[in-house]
C-alpha cells in the first residue's frame, strides 16, 4: 500500500540533496513525519497547501517503512500514517508534481 507525503519544492530538493529529511517545520514541530492515503491527500492538500503551486507528491510503499510507521487518530478521528524515524531517499517510490489548477491541486492519473 502507498502512503503520501507532500512538500514544498525547496523541502523535496533539501531532501533530494541529503538523502534523508526528519520532513517539513510542522513535522519538526510535532516529532513525526505526517503522511496521508490516496483516500485523505486530497483534504490534506486542500486544507494545508491551499494556494501553493510548486508541490511535490512522494509516495512510498509501507512495507519499506518498518516499525516505525505508526497509524494515529486525527482528523475526524481518522488513522493517518506517521512516521517515527528520518524519511530517506531509498524509502521514496516515485515523485510527481503537484500542481495547483483552477479548482484545486492536480493529482496524478489513475492515484485517487
Amino acid at each position: 500500500m502507498l502512503i503520501l507525503k507532500i512538500f514544498r519544492r525547496p523541502e523535496w530538493d533539501q531532501f533530494r540533496a541529503a538523502g534523508q529529511t526528519l520532513g517539513a517545520p510542522i513535522d519538526l514541530a510535532d516529532g513525526f513525519i505526517h503522511f496521508s492515503t490516496p483516500a485523505q491527500v486530497v483534504e490534506t492538500a486542500a486544507r494545508h497547501f491551499a494556494t501553493e503551486s510548486d508541490l511535490v507528491l512522494v509516495a512510498c510503499e509501507i512495507d519499506r517503512l518498518g516499525q516505525a510507521l505508526k497509524w494515529e487518530e486525527s482528523r475526524g478521528g481518522a488513522l493517518f500514517p506517521h512516521l517515527y524515524r528520518p524519511l530517506l531517499l531509498e524509502d521514496v517510490v516515485w515523485d510527481k508534481s503537484l500542481p495547483l489548477g483552477a479548482s484545486g491541486h492536480i493529482f496524478p492519473e489513475g492515484l485517487l
